[in-house]
C-alpha cells in the first residue's frame, strides 16, 4: 500500500556554496617550514620519560585509564608479565556477542534495537519492553520539520561523517532543553539520536549524489514500522526496495559494531568530551569525528581498495606464490599506496581472532554463494590467512594477528550495493548505541574532567623585542 505524504523524488534549487580556495601565497609555504622546524620532538624523550605513546604500554597492551561496565573486548590475557594471545571475545553488558547474534538469528528477527536497548540499560528486554522500544524508536526516526531542507540539502557535503556531524549539532538548535543534564532527558537525547542517525545518513547521502555527483534526489520518508536496517536500504534507494537477506545482514553489522569497549578512540572520546560536562550533541559530534579517522572507521574502505588492488596486479588468482610476492611488496611499501600496511588484518587488542570478523565471515561466505561471486570471496579468505606470515616474515616480528572486522565489513556492503560513501556512516549508526551508554556511564560513574599530563621539553627562551629579531 503506498504510504501517505511520500516523497518519491523531489527537486531543490542547486545551492551555492562559496568555495575557499587555499592559500597559494609563498609566506604560507615558508610558515608551514617553520612549523615543521619547530616541532620536532626527539624520539628518546619519550623513552626518556615514559611517556605511553597511543596511551599504549610498551608491550602493546592499553593503558588503564578507567572503568566500564559496558563492554569487554578480551583478546589475550597476561601470564608471567607475558602477553599471551587467545582467541578474541566480545561481550555487551556481558552477554557474548555471538550468542547476541545466534538468538536473534534463530528467532529470525533483527537484533540492532535489542542490542541498543541493552547497552543503555543494562539488560536483555523481554518483548513487552522491545516493543515499547521499538514504538519509540520508530515515532522518532522521521527529522524536524524543515531540518532536512535547512541543516541538510543547503550544505551538501562530499563526506557524509562530515555532514552527519553537522547535523547532530544542528539537532541542539531543535531541542527544547538541549542543556538539561538530568538523567531522562540526556536518555532522552540519545535515543533521538539513535533513531534518526540513519535518517541523517541517508539524506546527507541523498543531498551528496545529486548536487555533487548529478544524480536525482531521492528522500523517502522512514518508515516507523522497519528496522533501523530496513529504513537504511529504503532510504538510500531510489525505488525503496531490498530484499531480506540484505536487511538481515546490514543488520547483523550494525549489531557487530554497536560496541567495543571504552578504550576504542571514538568511545574514549565520549567519554573526555563528556568528562567536561558539554552537552550530548556536542560529545557525539565529536565521537564521529573520532570516527571519521582512516585509522578508526575507514579501514574498510582501504580493504577494498586493497583487494581490488591485489587482483588487478596478481595474474593467477589461485596463485598463493603470486599473492605471497605481492602482500610483500605492500608490506615492504613497494605497492598498493605505500604505508606498509596489509588493512583489515590486525588489531589493538585481538591476537589469535577478532570475534566479529570471524561472525561476519560466515554470513559473507553464504552471501558471497547466493551473488556468485564466491572466487573473490576466496581470495580475501587466501589473503586473510596468508598476511599475517608475510608480515611476520617482512617485520622480523612475531607479533599474533589476524582479520579484523573491517576485513569482511567492506566486502559486505559492496556485495550489498551499499556506496562506498556509508560505509563509515554504517559505522556511525551502530556505534551511537554505545557512544550514548558511554555518555550515561561517564555521567553517572565519572565525577572528575578528564586531564592526562603532558610534559613540556622546551627550552626556556628570553623575550625578544620586535625591533631586535
Amino acid at each position: 500500500m503506498k504510504e501517505k505524504m511520500e516523497k518519491t523524488e523531489i527537486t531543490f534549487e542547486k545551492p551555492v556554496i562559496p568555495i575557499e580556495t587555499p592559500l597559494r601565497d609563498p609566506f604560507i609555504g615558508e610558515l608551514a617550514k617553520k612549523i615543521r622546524k619547530n616541532n620536532r620532538i626527539p624520539q628518546p624523550l619519550y623513552t626518556q620519560f615514559s611517556v605511553k605513546r597511543g596511551l599504549r604500554n610498551a608491550d602493546g597492551t592499553g593503558v588503564l585509564v578507567g572503568l566500564t561496565e559496558i563492554g569487554n573486548v578480551h583478546g589475550y590475557i597476561v601470564k608471567d608479565a607475558e602477553k599471551v594471545p587467545v582467541q578474541g571475545r566480545l561481550s555487551y553488558r556481558g552477554v557474548e556477542v555471538k550468542d547476541l547474534v545466534t538468538g536473534c538469528v534463530e528467532e529470525k528477527r533483527h537484533g540492532f534495537e535489542e542490542t541498543a536497548y541493552l547497552l543503555l540499560f543494562g539488560e536483555l528486554p523481554d518483548k513487552a519492553q522491545l516493543d515499547k522500544f521499538n514504538e519509540i524508536l520508530g515515532k522518532k526516526r522521521a527529522l524536524p520539520d524543515g531540518f532536512t531542507e535547512n541543516m541538510i540539502l543547503k550544505a551538501p557535503s562530499t563526506n557524509i561523517m562530515n555532514k552527519l556531524a553537522r547535523s547532530v549539532l544542528a539537532c541542539y538548535s531543535y531541542d527544547k532543553n538541549p542543556e538539561d543534564r538530568s538523567l531522562r532527558n540526556i536518555l532522552s537525547q540519545c535515543i533521538s539520536l539513535i533513531s534518526r542517525f540513519a535518517t541523517m545518513a541517508a539524506y546527507g547521502y541523498q543531498a551528496k549524489a545529486h548536487y555533487h555527483n548529478d544524480k536525482s534526489l531521492f528522500l523517502h520518508l522512514p518508515n516507523p514500522k522497519l528496522s533501523t536496517a530496513e529504513n537504511l536500504l529504503r532510504m538510500i534507494r531510489p525505488d525503496k526496495e531490498y530484499t531480506e537477506i540484505e536487511a538481515d545482514l546490514l543488520d547483523l553489522c550494525l549489531v557487530l559494531h554497536a560496541e567495543h569497549g571504552g578504550g576504542n578512540n571514538s568511545s574514549f572520546t565520549t567519554h573526555v568530551v563528556s568528562s567536561s560536562d558539554t552537552d550530548v550533541y556536542s560529545a557525539i559530534a565529536a565521537a564521529i569525528g573520532s570516527l571519521k579517522g582512516l585509522k578508526h572507521g575507514g579501514a574498510n574502505i582501504r580493504v577494498i581498495e586493497m583487494m581490488d588492488n591485489i587482483q588487478k596486479n596478481v595474474k593467477n588468482h589461485d596463485s598463493e606464490g603470486e599473492i605471497v610476492d605481492y602482500l610483500t611488496k605492500i608490506v615492504k611499501r613497494q605497492a598498493f599506496d605505500k604505508t606498509g600496511l596489509i588493512y583489515g588484518v590486525g588489531h589493538a587488542v585481538y591476537t589469535l581472532s577478532d570475534p566479529r570478523a570471524v561472525i561476519l565471515k560466515k554470513y559473507a561466505a553464504k552471501l558471497a554463494k547466493e551473488k556468485g561471486i564466491e572466487e573473490e570471496f576466496n581470495m580475501y579468505t587466501t589473503v586473510e590467512r596468508l598476511a599475517p606470515e608475510v608480515f611476520g616474515n617482512v617485520k622480523k616480528s612475531d607479533k599474533v594477528i589476524s582479520a579484523n572486522v573491517d576485513f569482511y565489513s567492506g566486502f559486505v556492503y559492496r556485495t550489498l550495493g551499499i556506496p562506498t560513501e556509508l560505509y563509515t556512516p554504517i559505522f556511525a549508526i551502530s556505534r551511537i548505541a554505545g557512544w550514548s551508554a558511554h555518555i550515561v556511564e561517564e555521567m553517572l560513574c565519572g565525577g572528575r574532567i578528564i586531564r592526562p599530563a603532558y610534559k613540556s621539553v622546551v627550552e626556556p627562551r628570553k623575550y625578544v623585542p620586535l625591533g631586535k629579531r
